[in-house]
């Protein structure tokens, strides 16, 4: 029978034991095995360890655990892992030997403590607490990687529905949810509000508003791929709610990311108009157009308030009749590599290949097959914008068929139209003309600073405060996407085309 005495001497040496415990469940990083077994070597005077597998793989041990005892009990440690034996004593190697099987099933790993004299029932009493302490901080530590492999799943997830439906397939999109859709792809029509956070702000946000599905209710957060400081949230908008913070539904994700953002001084967000699920490559556009003019609004807020899109004011058969003989030579190429050079018009390159898991050269790899198919150099920002202003053509749902044996319109021609001609001269009306000439200056350089400091005789520090008042006075963005840049080159060539 073991006195008072006995038993608070051993409540008191469990004491630590529980504290460690706590200390380790209150915190984020894996269960620290080797700090329990230091704990037990000091209580106990012998050496320990933990074993896995067979006696060869040791996972973790105090640092003078005699590793020659393992040999001898190979078989007694099988039985034990293999759950057979809850617990064993022996003799190995001249030294006393405990083994408890950690966790209740088998397989499982077996604590070993060697020591030179068998312990006293009060300290051998600490031995069986602690591998039941070691099952619960390993079961903890499964759960934490469970949990975090499901959150890298969902987030894998939620990011190709994103790819596939800038792809134009929210068909797509529900085919590869498997069953289980997300009431985002139910819905008629989104927004997309574009929040930038802190990097380390981004998890804690997703993860706040994810539901069990990995989803966030009838809505569906992303992590940008390009730029790890901004969140992509895709927001359902009911038919009759075409307004921001209309009335059609309660408060939801858009009304909490506003209240973020005027809560947090380095918030800041882009909101898109309301587009069809097929039309989430221009809601994205429009939303990083509306971030570009928010880091300069009152509240760091703005809302897309853009014109109409130029594609949607050129007359519609001789349009679609030249983006067809543009892009006709992409039908020598393989699917992927057109579809991997449409996303890459919206997003970065190195966006891209986040987006799709792929290395950056095997994104510049597809699309410098449909440069040479095309004949086009997508580095200029000329030719860049003419594809784009093809493929935004050929993406239209109302393509209007056309007689392709005739010749097709110069470029020159469709942007000679009165329309385009309206279009122009109200997007670049906000600009002063010091920073037209500078727009212009650093177009003509494709985009380099450097060179158009030089051409004008101004600072390169300059020339980007110009571009950053730019994209502020006009909403578009320039310099983080750069999603503005084929608007812009068209506008100013439109009004030199109205010179000539």
């Amino acid at each position: 029978m073991i006195g008072a005495t006995g038993v608070q001497g051993r409540t008191e040496r469990l004491d630590g034991l529980l504290r460690e415990v706590r200390r380790q469940a209150g915190s984020a990083a894996e269960p620290d095995i080797r700090r329990v077994l230091d704990w037990l070597h000091r209580q106990t005077g012998a050496q320990v360890a933990v074993v896995a597998d067979d006696a060869r793989t040791v996972e973790s041990a105090t640092a003078d655990f005699p590793s020659g005892v393992l040999r001898p009990i190979a078989s007694l440690l099988a039985r034990l892992r293999a759950g057979e034996l809850a617990s064993a004593v022996t003799q190995a190697e001249g030294l006393h030997v405990r083994c408890e099987g950690i966790g209740p099933d088998g397989p499982r790993p077996v604590l070993v403590v060697a020591g030179a004299v068998e312990p006293a029932p009060e300290t051998a009493a600490l031995i069986p607490h602690t591998s039941s302490v070691l099952a619960m901080l390993r079961q903890a530590g499964d759960s934490d990687r469970s949990m975090r492999d499901y959150q890298r799943k969902a987030r894998q997830l939620r990011l190709a529905l994103l790819h596939a439906l800038m792809a134009g397939g929210p068909v797509l999109a529900r085919r590869m949810t498997g069953g289980d859709v997300p009431p985002l792809l139910e819905a008629g029509r989104l927004r997309i509000h574009l929040l930038r956070c802190p990097t380390a702000d981004r998890d804690r946000i997703a993860q706040i508003h994810q539901d069990r599905s990995g989803y966030h209710g009838r809505d569906l957060v992303v992590h940008c791929p390009a730029f790890k400081e901004h969140l992509i949230c895709l927001v359902a908008e009911d038919e009759e709610d075409s307004a921001p913070g209309g009335r059609g539904r309660p408060p939801g994700l858009g009304e909490t990311l506003l209240r973020l953002v005027r809560d947090n001084p380095r918030y800041a967000l882009g909101i898109s108009g309301v587009h069809s699920l097929g039309a989430t490559a221009e809601a994205y556009s429009q939303s990083a157009h509306a971030l570009a003019a928010a880091r300069a609004a009152p509240g760091r807020v703005a809302f897309y308030h853009g014109q109409s899109s130029l594609q949607s004011l050129l007359p519609a058969q001789p349009a679609a009749h030249w983006a067809r003989t543009l892009l006709k030579p992409l039908d020598s190429v393989p699917r992927t590599s057109a579809d991997i050079t449409r996303l890459a018009m919206t997003v970065p390159r190195s966006g891209v290949a986040r987006l799709l898991g792929l290395s950056r050269n095997t994104v510049a790899a597809h699309i410098r097959q449909v440069e040479q198919a095309l004949g086009q150099d997508l580095t200029d920002v000329r030719c860049h914008a003419a594809v784009h202003l093809a493929f935004a053509l050929s993406g239209t749902a109302t393509d209007p068929p056309g007689d392709d044996r005739q010749p097709p319109p110069a470029l020159d021609d469709l942007l000679a139209v009165e329309t385009a001609a309206a279009w122009a001269q109200t997007l670049l009306r906000p600009l002063h003309s010091h920073h037209r000439r500078t727009l212009q200056a650093w177009l003509d350089t494709d985009t380099d600073a450097q060179q158009a400091a030089l051409r004008l005789g101004i600072s390169r520090n300059t020339v980007r405060a110009h571009l950053r008042t730019a994209e502020a006075v006009l909403g578009v963005d320039l310099l983080t996407h750069g999603t503005g840049i084929p608007d812009l080159v068209h506008a100013l060539h439109i009004l030199e085309l109205r010179l000539r």
